[in-house]
Parts: C-alpha cells; structure tokens; sequence
C-alpha cells in the first residue's frame, strides 16, 4: 500500500507577514511551505525520502497529481503496455523522481536511492487516488494552519481540478 507523507521544515519558515490569500501560484508552488517529503511502499517497508529540509512540499503534491494524469494518457488504460515515463525534479537539486508505467502500475525510482534498491511499485489507480488524498490532506493542514490560505482562488482551482477519487 503507498503511504505519502511530509513535515514542514522549521529551518525554513514562510516569510513573516505572507499572506496566503494573495499569494500567487509561483508563490505557492515554490517558495512557501518547505520541508521533506516521502512516498513508502507499506506493505514492503521500504520508502523513499527526503532529507533536504527546502522541498515546496505543496509542489511536491501538485506535480504528483500531474504525473499520476500524465502516465494515464492511453484510452487503453491497464491493458496499455507503455513504458510511459515521467520525472519529477526539484527545483534546487539535480535530483528526480523517475516513474514509469507499464500496464496497470507505475514503478517509482530516486536518482538519490542507491541503484542496488529495487523501485517501488504501485497500481496506477492507488498513485492517483493517493496523490489526490495526499494532495487534499495536505492542503487542509495548511488551511489550518493558515486560515487566508483557504480563500486563494489558486488553492479553489487545484482543488476542483484534482477532486479526490
């Protein structure tokens, strides 16, 4: 089962005074709520993680509900062989996230995991409704945390346009 989580850094807070009810998509994609995030394989107790303390952990959501649309761009669906390739870079790092789908699951490998460690793999259909759980989870911590980030007509827009599955 995948389990995708994050902690916010305390190394790196959001600039005193934002406001979250304004801030544009730039700003919320990159330069607010930093931290690490991690995608774990439950059932095989393995993950992979970050440990950087400066990943836009909101970005991180966003892009993992893109690429979950990405590598579902066959009207053949499960039955559709691929290799359908995606990456996921961050911004401050030569680092990626590499998925690939084949039928009906994506394997999931870090350029920072060593190359002996096996990829995680997942269904197609549990990365993205996970992503978008995530995606949802994530943004209703930060609303509580910051309560004008919930009137940011970006933040309404995501939301309608990755719906939980």
């Amino acid at each position: 089962m995948l389990d995708i989580g994050y902690a916010l850094s305390t190394r790196f807070p959001d600039p005193p005074g934002t406001d979250y009810r304004a801030a544009d998509v730039r700003a919320l994609r990159y330069d607010l709520f930093c931290g690490d995030v991690y995608l774990a394989d439950t059932k095989a107790d393995r993950e992979l993680s970050t440990a950087w303390g400066w990943v836009p952990v909101l970005d991180f959501a966003w892009a993992l509900c893109d690429i979950a649309e990405q590598l579902d761009r066959d009207p053949r669906g499960s039955r559709a062989p691929g290799p359908y390739p995606a990456e996921l870079d961050f911004t401050e790092s030569t680092d990626r996230l590499r998925f690939a789908r084949r039928f009906g699951w994506v394997s999931i490998e870090a350029d920072w995991a060593p190359e002996e460690a096996p990829p995680l793999t997942f269904a197609h259909a549990e990365l993205r409704r996970e992503s978008r759980d995530f995606l949802h989870d994530l943004l209703a911590d930060l609303i509580d945390m910051h309560e004008d980030l919930g009137e940011n007509p970006a933040v309404w827009q995501l939301q309608a346009r990755f719906p939980r599955v």
